[in-house]
């Protein structure tokens, strides 16, 4: 079985999400981050599941959507990296640094 390893942006993408929805209601952010933990779980077993990043140049990068979110992960030998969780709308284009250039 797959390793999974949440990288320091990844968690802060979490955090960031947590705080915003807490501002109307502190249960449904709790429950919108527990199930984008959950969600990440299916990759100890397929750590190259999802589609293709199109803004990513590197193969290995991939993501799959949980309602509004693209989680956003790297196979690697060992483990499964999750690199971002955001907002889809979010245009990573223009976003610097990619999170496929970190970690």
């Amino acid at each position: 079985m797959t390793h999974l390893e949440w990288t320091d942006p990844a968690v802060a993408d979490l955090e960031n999400i947590q705080d915003y929805l807490a501002r109307d209601s502190s249960e449904y952010a709790n429950a919108v981050v527990e199930r984008l933990i959950q969600s990440v779980e299916r990759l100890r077993s397929f750590p190259e599941s999802g589609r293709l990043v199109p803004e990513a140049p590197n193969t290995k990068v991939r993501e799959f959507f949980v309602s509004c979110y693209r989680i956003i992960h790297r196979a690697r030998k060992d483990r499964a990296q999750i690199l971002a969780v955001v907002h889809s709308a979010k245009n990573l284009a223009g976003m610097p640094p990619k999170p496929w250039d970190s970690a």
